[in-house]
Formats: structure tokens, C-alpha cells, sequence
């Protein structure tokens, strides 16, 4: 072993990120490896709850405590990814006052601040809540950006030596003499995302240990070197509005269920979600009663909902996990707590170790305990800074308001760029050249769409979930073209559109249970534009004269609902039906 031991860490979500930074800045030579995107996997696919622990303060009190002191250090270190939009737990007439109680006293033993607020104190803040609630208690939920979260954890994991390779799948794990010395990796040919690896190649990364922080793929993992953790894959499925009907994040004051949280997120609000244990994580789309369901149900909470355009809908899957001889037949109650397991410890197997559960609320404090595990593992006496020490574009507080200052961003464009980027805005701003609106419903300019192609290469989609560009309204309708026309001349035409059919394709994946009434509009708008005037499906028949535009008229009304699903087909011609989004 060197005099620097090298740690593997396998998995690009927000535990991997938070491990490859805690680890790089405690003087391990690191390395990162995640089989697509940063954010791929179950971190990419939540609703942006910031957890104030109230959610778990009667069922799980022991995560409601690491949810509320971690809520706390996220604010400090991560300024630019929270937005302190604050919640409410509603109670509505047919929830129990039994039930609110032990939510209230649940709260405040777990050192939750809580306020009781009547219903006009709760109507007053959230104009939109349905007439008839009872009353709420106000807790310092939140909404945090985990793409942003992901993308500065791995920056500073970087700056601090580590090597970051996404696009690089682990196919298989290396075992000698019964130990596990490294992994094999296939770096994925024509990502235009890799910095230190051979593209479309196989590489032996040999390592002192390797941490398996893959989430829903952790028991794959693990089971290529014969080790057997039994993660139980819990799906959700969310729902992103048009605009954000709420400022606040609204919860259901009732036991833990199917579609009881508004969480309002950058320009969106998304409903969420359902708990639904899957065999695989890949293999589970969402089904459009599950999205009737999500309005349906909290439009009980804030019925504007029931009247607001979906944009697209989502599923991600939860990495539960439950020790043995403690497991239940529902996947509600498995605790959200998460699980250090050193297989040298606990399969004979030593040179791994595994981290599965938890929640992105909680994702400093497990890389925390997992690289205190390794240091006492090597004799390592560094201590964790990542509770003190910002990630970079959160370094100065002040540093969002004196750019905007030095560069006269007063208009919405400048705020959302300048609360995007936090103390990194003057060194993406500063240009000489004309700096454009490229995504409107994201106020995206030039400059950080370049920033962003700097940072990932020809990735479009990497670009998305650096800017929010394509994230909006329109979903890439208006601005997708524009993205690929930024990748040139760095990029040739052949790699611009290769780039700009995969963002089309990423950004058709969550619209397919979203296509009714006015966004069946939208969509065929889209389709307009891309597949027939720049022929993007490539079909030679497809002429204006060859769709039924009338069938995209029908409005948000519930009979229309099946004249325009059945229209579906005709407005994504040529679309691939995916298995996630946002």
C-alpha cells in the first residue's frame, strides 16, 4: 500500500460526491466513478426537500434529528443550493386531531422549531390553500437544487485532488486471494465527458478500498464479489407543475401516505409521491393514475392545483435497507436511517465497504461516518471539514449582492443567473461578448451555458443539470437548439447533433404522462419546431399537411383528457419512452 491510500468511490449521487469531497480533503487519493450523469441515479430524481425532519418526528425520530441538524449545516455551506421557502403541515378537516398532536410533540422532541398557526395565519401566507383546513404548524422545511449540490461536491472533491469520471460503469469488482483490490470500469464511448479516461475503453482501477455508495444498485454491486445486501427499492413518483402555486413546502398533517408534500422548486412546484416497493430500479415507469392521483389528492391541499398545467412527471427509486431478521412486509415503515457495512467485518470479504439508506438531507453527515470509518481503518487522524468549510459558489455570503452590484444585475435574468452561480457569479459574468438569454423560462445566459460546456464537455444534458437550461416550461422546446448551436465551433456538427438528440430524448422521458389538455399543446408546439422544421425524427412523410393540429385543441377539461392521450402518439412520433426525469 502507498503512503497515500487510494480510495474507489462507486457512485456519482449526492453520498458519492460527499464521500469523494470528505475523503480528497482528508488526504486520500480519491477516486470517483458513476455509470452516467452526476445525479443519475435516485439523487436526479427527488422532489428538492430540504428536510426540516418533521416529516419523520412521529415515525423515525432518530432521521428527524440528523435531518434537522443537517438542514442547519446545508444552509451554511451550500448557500447557493437552498432556498428557505420554510413549510406547513396542513390539517384538514378529516385528519385526526390525535394524529396533529403527536406530530406537534414529536417535533418539539426532537428540537424541530414549531409554531402553530390558525387557518387565516396559514391562508395568509399561502393564499392558495383550500378553504376548509383547520389549521398547520410552520417548521424550517426547505428546497435544495441536489444537481447543484452534486456538481459543487464533485468540483471541490477535484480541487482537492480527487479524479472524477462519469459516463464509466463498474462491470466488475477485482477479488484476490479474498480480497477486494479494485474495480473494472468501461468508460462510455462518445460521452464527450471524460477528462482523465480513455474513452470506450476498459481500465482496472486498482485501490486500497472501494466504497460502494451506488443507492438502488448497491446489492449489484456487491454481488459481483460474491456479497449479498439486500437492498429493498422503494419507488416515487412526482409530478412538476407549470409554475409554483406555493412558496412554501406544504405537507399533509396526516400519517405518512401517497401524494401528501407541494415542495416549490426554482420556477416549478412538484407534487410528490408515492411509496411503492419495485424488484428493479429500472424497470418501473410511472402510470398515469399515479399522476392523477398526485392532483387529485393534493388538490385537497391547494385546489388550484387541480386547474394548473402538468409539465412533465418523474420516478425515482429509494435505496432502502433493513438489517436482517428486522424487515417488514410494508416498505413505509423501513427506517430512513442509513447503514455503514464493512464487508471485511461482516462477509469476510475485506477491502470494501458499503453505505446504503438515508436521505439526501442527510448526505455530509453518512460521508462523514463512512470517511471516519476509513481513516480509523488506515490510521488516519485528519478530521472532517466539510461542516465548516463551504462548497465552492457559497465561499461569501455577500458575494451574490457585490456582483450583481459590479455588474448592474438588477433585472430577474441577473438575480436567477446570480443565485445559480452564488460567489462564483463575477468569474462567470466578466465578458466581453454579448451574453444572451439562451433559455428563457430559466433566465440561462450565454455565459454560463459556457461555463457549463467548459466543466462537461459536448453533455447537453451534463449542461442541464449545471444551468436548469431546458428545465422550464417549455422543456428544451425553445432553447435546445440554442444550447447545441453554444457547442460550436468547439464542437463539429456530427457531436452538436448527436448532443442536442440526446437532450430531446431526456427531455421526452418525463412528458409522456403529462401529455393532456394544454400541455398536449405544448408538446405539439415542440414537435413543430424540431420535428418538422428541422426534420429531427427524420421521417421524409411528415409534412404540416400529414397531423391533425385540430387534435391538439381540445383544452384541460377531463373528457378532452382522452381525446389528447390518444393523440399522444402523433404528437411524439419518434420519441423514446424513458424511465425518468427531473
Amino acid at each position: 500500500m502507498n503512503n497515500t491510500p487510494h480510495v474507489v468511490v462507486v457512485g456519482g449521487g449526492s453520498t458519492g460526491v460527499g464521500i469523494a469531497r470528505d475523503a480528497a480533503m482528508r488526504g486520500f487519493e480519491v477516486t470517483l466513478v458513476e455509470k452516467g450523469n452526476l445525479t443519475h441515479g435516485t439523487t436526479g430524481r427527488m422532489h428538492g426537500l430540504l428536510h426540516s425532519g418533521g416529516r419523520y418526528a412521529v415515525s423515525d425520530q432518530e432521521s428527524a434529528r440528523e435531518c434537522i441538524e443537517e438542514n442547519m449545516i446545508l444552509r451554511e455551506i451550500a448557500t447557493h443550493c437552498v432556498e428557505d421557502t420554510g413549510g406547513l403541515f396542513v390539517k384538514r378537516p378529516e385528519d385526526t386531531e390525535e394524529y396533529y398532536q403527536e406530530k406537534l410533540e414529536g417535533l418539539r422532541a426532537c428540537s424541530i422549531p414549531a409554531t402553530e398557526l390558525t387557518a387565516a395565519e396559514a391562508r395568509a401566507r399561502e393564499p392558495y390553500l383550500a378553504k376548509d383546513i383547520d389549521k398547520a404548524i410552520e417548521v424550517p422545511d426547505g428546497a435544495i437544487d441536489p444537481f447543484r449540490l452534486c456538481v459543487a461536491n464533485a468540483k471541490s472533491a477535484q480541487n482537492h485532488g480527487a479524479r472524477v469520471e462519469t459516463f464509466s460503469e463498474v462491470t466488475d469488482l477485482l477479488v484476490e486471494d479474498g480480497e477486494i483490490v479494485g474495480v473494472e470500469v468501461t468508460h462510455e464511448s462518445g460521452s464527450g465527458n471524460h477528462v482523465h479516461g480513455v474513452e470506450g475503453a476498459v481500465e482496472e482501477i486498482r485501490a486500497d478500498h472501494v466504497v460502494n455508495a451506488a443507492g438502488a444498485w448497491t446489492g449489484e454491486l456487491a454481488a459481483m464479489a460474491d456479497i449479498d445486501v439486500e437492498v429493498r427499492p422503494s419507488k416515487g413518483v412526482m409530478t412538476i407543475m407549470n409554475v409554483r402555486q406555493v412558496d412554501t413546502v406544504i405537507n399533509r398533517c396526516k400519517p405518512k401516505g401517497d401524494a401528501d408534500i407541494v415542495v416549490p422548486h426554482e420556477t416549478t412546484a412538484i407534487l410528490g409521491t408515492t411509496d411503492e416497493e419495485v424488484s428493479d430500479p429500472a424497470e418501473y415507469p410511472e402510470e398515469q393514475w399515479e399522476v392523477d392521483l398526485m392532483i387529485e389528492e393534493l388538490g385537497k391541499l391547494v385546489p388550484i392545483l387541480e386547474d394548473a398545467r402538468t409539465i412533465r412527471s418523474f420516478w425515482g427509486v429509494r435505496p432502502l435497507y433493513e438489517p436482517p431478521d428486522t424487515g417488514t412486509d410494508d416498505p413505509t415503515d423501513i427506517t430512513r436511517q442509513f447503514f455503514l457495512l464493512d464487508h471485511d467485518e461482516r462477509d469476510d470479504r475485506p477491502g470494501m465497504t458499503t453505505i446504503v439508506g438515508g436521505k439526501l438531507t442527510t448526505y455530509r453527515l453518512m460521508a462523514e461516518q463512512l470517511v471516519d470509518h476509513l481513516a480509523e481503518k488506515f490510521g488516519i487522524e485528519a478530521a472532517c471539514r466539510t461542516a465548516e468549510e463551504p462548497l465552492p459558489g457559497s465561499e461569501d455570503e455577500g458575494a451574490i449582492e457585490a456582483a450583481m452590484n459590479e455588474f448592474g444585475l438588477r433585472s430577474p435574468i441577473g438575480k436567477r443567473s446570480a443565485e445559480r452561480l452564488g460567489s462564483r457569479t463575477a468569474d462567470v459574468l466578466d465578458t466581453d461578448e454579448p451574453n444572451p438569454v439562451v433559455c428563457g423560462c430559466e433566465a440561462v445566459t450565454r455565459a454560463e451555458v459556457q461555463d457549463a460546456i467548459e466543466e462537461s464537455g459536448s453533455n447537453l444534458n451534463a449542461v442541464r443539470i449545471r444551468t436548469r437550461a431546458s428545465m422550464g416550461n417549455c422543456q428544451g422546446g425553445f432553447c435546445s437548439h440554442r444550447m447545441a448551436n453554444e457547442l460550436h465551433p468547439d464542437y463539429d456538427e456530427r457531436q452538436a447533433r448527436t448532443a442536442l438528440d440526446e437532450l430531446y430524448q431526456e427531455r421526452w422521458k418525463g412528458q409522456r404522462h403529462a401529455l393532456w389538455g394544454e400541455q398536449l399543446g405544448q408538446a405539439m408546439i415542440t414537435y413543430a419546431m424540431h420535428a418538422l422544421t428541422m426534420n429531427r425524427d427524420r421521417d421524409p412523410a411528415a409534412t404540416e399537411d400529414s397531423l391533425d393540429f385540430g387534435a391538439f385543441d381540445a383544452g384541460p377539461s377531463t373528457e378532452a383528457r382522452t381525446t389528447a392521450d390518444e393523440s399522444a402518439g402523433i404528437a411524439t412520433d419518434g420519441g423514446e419512452e424513458g424511465t425518468h426525469g427531473d
